[in-house]
């Protein structure tokens, strides 16, 4: 059975965007929510800084989202090659 790489691929980006979204929004309500999360992010992600601000929420969110679909593209790319029936 395959994998659909570009369904995969969206999940996984809308996933991961969302999960970024969320805990920057709730660090911008609740002042050190996540803040470590966000800390370890930011040093993953290049021209993201673990800032309060809305543009740093929108910039982790699209990191995270085309980060999402990276990983998960790739995923659905080595499930399907790895599950080749034998012949």
């Amino acid at each position: 059975m395959k994998i659909s790489v570009k369904g995969l691929a969206v999940a996984s980006g809308i996933l991961w965007g969302v999960a970024m979204l969320v805990m920057g929004l709730a660090n911008l309500i609740w002042g050190s929510y996540g803040q470590e999360f966000l800390q370890t992010m930011a040093s993953v992600y290049p021209g993201y800084h673990a800032t309060r601000s809305v543009a740093e929420v929108i910039v982790g969110t699209l990191y995270g989202a085309v980060d999402g679909l990276i990983a998960g593209a790739v995923f659905a790319w080595l499930y399907n090659q790895f599950a080749k029936p034998s012949v």
